[in-house]
């Protein structure tokens, strides 16, 4: 793990707020000048805590209106069954996370789709026949409550 201090700490909320900032406009919000800022940055991004920059699409307006969290159980947990799997979660676009989980069932899957045909079709003609799929639990979402990929930041103590 990273040792952070507070400066570190808001570069990394500034950047999760609005990662197309520039320099000055990070350093102006921060407090630094810009070339300590930059130092700063790049050590952050070397170190890892900042995994990637992206542009968050607005999935109603590209025309993905349903969200489905699949609950997934596998026959087995052979290096082969799991292989299988993960290579079908790997290659369907619609499956936009994947989680190995604990409790009842081996799996959960966020899934985008454009409509319950389209999401019909993923689960009938892509993960239902994956021989590794004993059985698939879906909950659709009706409402968002809340969204943010910005995760709670602090200075870490040595």
């Amino acid at each position: 793990m990273t040792l952070i201090d507070a400066t570190d700490a808001k570069i990394l909320e500034e950047l999760q707020r609005d990662a197309r900032l520039t320099n000055q406009e990070l350093a102006e919000r921060v407090g630094l000048s810009p070339a300590p800022c930059w130092r700063r940055l790049k050590r952050l991004e070397e170190a890892g805590l900042i995994a990637q920059y992206a542009a968050i699409l607005d999935a109603d307006s590209v025309g993905f209106s349903i969200t489905a969290y699949s609950h997934v159980s596998l026959e087995n947990h052979h290096p082969d069954s799991v292989k299988l799997f993960n290579e079908l979660v790997q290659d369907r676009p619609e499956v936009l996370e994947c989680f190995m989980m604990s409790g009842q069932y081996d799996y959960l899957l966020k899934v985008a789709a454009r409509t319950m045909s389209h999401y019909e079709e993923f689960l009938t003609k892509h993960l239902l026949p994956n021989p590794a799929v004993r059985s698939v639990s879906t909950s659709f979402v009706l409402r968002r409550m809340k969204f943010t990929t910005a995760l709670p930041v602090e200075p870490t103590r040595a």
